[in-house]
């Protein structure tokens, strides 16, 4: 095995993603509300900019499908508060830390992985831009310097669950599928990894499944389980 990819929310870092979307909506509105941009309104666009990315057929980035859409709800004040946005990624957007968990565990698994011989990869859902990702990764007790490659809605023109975003994460690691071990929490949107061709493993700490489908077929368990499965592919 080569690559070990790691989603990020719900696995490497521990939280309750509706408790963390409710805690990153209060600080953007907070800082963004004294800049023009009504509370309810900014929220229902930024979830029109999720689905923007979400529907993204891989002819642009996450990041122009994104802007497109924020900038057809608020016209050109959205592109000119770009730099504004960008900022509060690496300032007010920390505050939704305090509601995300931490597992020291997380860590010792990526410097685990590393002791095997083996890569490991942030592979998240690129909604967000790079400066987000390095925020949670260090929520984590990481940072990018522990990863060969993370994604971001900079660097993906897919994003989870098409399987369209790992088959362009393959093509960037220059990886065959097999050589991958896809980590995630997320059944829907982690395991569609296994579509090209890719092992995985469920990380059963903060389990999302919300279709409520069997997850008997995958490999799974807590970080410790997952230690022990790491050292049989060996």
């Amino acid at each position: 095995m080569k690559y070990i990819l790691f989603d990020l929310d719900g696995t490497l870092l521990p939280m309750d993603q509706d408790i963390f979307t409710k805690a990153y909506f209060q600080a953007l509105c907070a800082t963004m509300q004294p800049h023009g941009y009504e509370p309810q309104e900014l929220i229902r666009a930024i979830w029109h900019g999720m689905k923007a990315m979400t529907e993204n057929d891989g002819s642009r980035s996450n990041e122009q499908a994104f802007w497109d859409s924020f900038q057809q709800d608020f016209g050109q004040k959205a592109q000119n508060d770009k730099p504004i946005f960008d900022q509060f990624y690496r300032t007010d957007f920390h505050h939704a830390k305090k509601v995300c968990g931490f597992d020291p565990l997380a860590k010792e698994t990526v410097a685990l992985v590393k002791s095997l011989g083996m890569t490991p990869v942030v592979a998240t859902l690129p909604v967000f831009p790079a400066a987000a990702i390095e925020a949670r990764l260090g929520w984590a007790g990481l940072s990018k310097d522990d990863f060969a490659f993370y994604t971001s809605y900079e660097n993906c023109t897919f994003t989870k669950p098409n399987p369209g975003y790992y088959r362009e994460l393959l093509q960037k690691l220059r990886c065959p599928a097999e050589e991958c071990l896809m980590v995630g929490n997320n059944v829907d949107e982690d395991m569609v990894a296994g579509e090209t061709g890719m092992k995985l493993f469920l990380l059963t700490n903060c389990l999302i499944n919300d279709q409520h489908k069997d997850t008997g077929c995958y490999q799974q368990g807590d970080f410790q389980a997952l230690c022990e499965y790491l050292k049989s592919l060996c």
